[in-house]
Formats: C-alpha cells, structure tokens, sequence
C-alpha cells in the first residue's frame, strides 16, 4: 500500500489487460499467442511522501507466441519461447532517476526472452470443508535471454474466496513479486538503490443482503 500525499491509503490499483488466441496443434495442446498490458491509474507514494509510480510509470506490455496446455478445465499452462516486453516509464521525474528498470532519462526499456504463465482455478470442491470456496492462484514467470537470464522475474497471485453463509463472504489475496531490474528506494530518499522481493496481502469482509 502506497501512501499519497493528502494521507489517504489505496490497497490496490491496477489496470491488467490480457489477450490470448489459440488453435489446436494435439490433445490437450493448443498453438497460442498472447498479448498483455498492465499499468496503474493513481500515483503511488512511499512513506516519506516521495512518488514512486504514476499512470504509466510503470506500465508493462508482453508479447508472447507459444504452446498453451490445458488437461482440465481447472489448470493452464502456456509456455512462450519468444516473447518480447516493454517497460515504459512515462514520468519525467522517475524516467530521470531510472526507476524501473530504465536507463535513466530513457522512458522505455525492450527486452526478448521466454515466458511462462501457470494458472489453476477452482471453485467446486466436492468435500464438506473447501465446497464453499473458491481458489485461483496465477504464476508469471519472465527470462531476459539478451541479459542475466538467471534473473527470472516473478509474479504469484493468490486469491480464496469463502462463502461463511448466505450474508457474509471472506476474500484472500496474496501478491509476491520480484523484479531484479526493478530496484526499490529502501533508503526513502527518492533513488531506487536495492531490487527486494515485494509481498502484498489483503483481507476483505463481504456482506451481502436481497431485498
């Protein structure tokens, strides 16, 4: 959570557009492209009030051309040997201090490697403990095969959802992200300086009543 500078706290803020077309090749495989764009629409601040992401600042477009596997209806796995991402930081005031991953005073920064993308979704357990739950948990996984390709980039989203009865609804969701280009301002004096794996949690409470 990002604190902005009229003391406000947003939990969350993201536009994630995604995009993928498949054909049969065999099976349960399937030749496949995809196309996705995530950014954020609100500036974000750390603690000290120093801006650290804006609309666009980052914003992430992927390309990628692969095989999709799919057995079941419950879990998905596409795999892109040729995958092209752009990271675009259009703030000036970030662009300037390389924020981002972006050789400072750049605004974009290309990078061609492979991609992975896991993601197993359910929501009709058959025991008496999970039937009102609902799991999905979605894994990102990126390799710059131009530049370190051990540094793999991370994304892991989790989200449970729980039924408690026909008023009230319990929500999960987990966040766990690594960036090794991405450095982060762990002195809170406005230069990115160290890449740190970032962990986000959210607890909601639904309540829910038909007139």
């Amino acid at each position: 959570m990002n604190q902005d500078v009229s003391g406000y706290k947003k939990t969350d803020d993201k536009v994630d557009f995604l995009s993928k077309y498949g054909r049969k090749a065999f099976k349960d495989f399937y030749y496949s492209a995809l196309v996705n764009f995530k950014t954020q629409f609100t500036p974000g601040y750390n603690t000290n009030n120093v801006k650290i992401s804006n609309l666009l600042a980052p914003a992430y477009t992927l390309a990628a051309i692969g095989m999709n596997y799919k057995p079941n209806s419950y879990f998905n796995v596409f795999l892109a040997p040729v995958t092209g991402k752009l990271t675009i930081v259009n703030d000036t005031a970030l662009s300037n201090i390389g924020a981002f991953g972006v050789t400072p005073g750049e605004k974009t920064r290309s990078e061609f490697g492979g991609y992975a993308r896991l993601i197993y979704s359910r929501n009709d357990f058959k025991t008496e403990l999970l039937k009102n739950v609902a799991f999905t948990t979605k894994l990102d996984l990126f390799s710059n095969f131009l530049n370190k390709p051990q540094n793999v980039d991370v994304s892991w989203e989790t989200l449970i959802a729980m039924k408690v009865n026909k008023y009230l609804s319990v929500n999960l969701n987990t966040h766990l992200l690594f960036d090794a280009d991405t450095k982060l301002d762990t002195n809170n004096d406005g230069t990115p300086d160290k890449a740190k794996l970032q962990f986000k949690e959210i607890l909601g409470l639904g309540f829910s009543y038909k007139f």
